[in-house]
């Protein structure tokens, strides 16, 4: 066959010979399905179901993240601290929004932005630095001795520090010796798609497994 047909042997070729004829027809009454070659040699899967849907739900939610992070580097410094102080109080810090939080800061001054009452007569209240800076541009020990200063100014003793950049190891080092939480871009897109700011729910999908209580003999 190779000598009489050396461009290509095909179907038509192979029909000319009863032998294949008989062979087709035994597979077929036998309903056989002949897997392709690589496929038989593919690995096994190392994962569940679940853990692939998994997987894909943490991809989806890394990109969200990255987009909510860029939306809000195309916003100006009075939106971003907004959104902080919407964030700060669906995480359960305050009352409503109204009520809780208060922007005060003014865009550059390098001080206090915003401030969330925990009591209705203000006698608790946490300070907020809210910081709209490239990624690439690291917060430093210098910022944070910054905000320090800040808070003593207002003889305050509960500070927060959110930006969309990212915090130095010397920054975080001296934030953690002052009690000052630091939320970096990383946590403030996390805590936005978990607690709905900025987002808005597109599919909700239910992961259902057998009920064994039911199946159990009662009697």
């Amino acid at each position: 066959m190779l000598r009489d047909y050396p461009e290509r042997i095909d179907m038509s070729v192979l029909e000319q010979f009863p032998e294949y004829i008989e062979f087709r027809t035994r597979s077929s009454g036998r309903r056989r399905v002949t897997q392709p070659q690589a496929q038989e040699q593919l690995p096994p899967l190392t994962e569940t179901p679940e853990e692939t849907i998994d997987a894909a739900y943490e991809q989806v939610r890394a990109a969200l993240a990255e987009d909510l992070l860029g939306r809000l580097v195309e916003r100006d410094d009075r939106f971003f601290e907004e959104v902080v102080l919407d964030v700060l109080v669906a995480l359960g810090y305050g009352g409503s929004r109204p009520d809780a939080a208060e922007r005060v800061g003014r865009s550059g001054d390098g001080g206090i932005d915003g401030v969330i009452r925990e009591d209705t007569l203000g006698l608790d209240a946490i300070y907020v630095q809210a910081k709209k800076w490239a990624p690439m541009r690291g917060i430093g020990p210098r910022e944070i001795r910054e905000f320090l200063g800040a808070l003593q100014d207002v003889e305050a003793t509960k500070g927060i520090f959110i930006t969309t950049s990212s915090f130095s190891a010397e920054a975080r080092e001296l934030a953690h010796r002052r009690r000052v939480v630091l939320i970096d871009r990383l946590e403030l897109a996390t805590r936005m798609v978990d607690t709905g700011v900025g987002v808005t729910t597109l599919q909700v999908y239910e992961l259902k497994r057998i009920d064994e209580d039911y199946f159990v003999d009662s009697e």
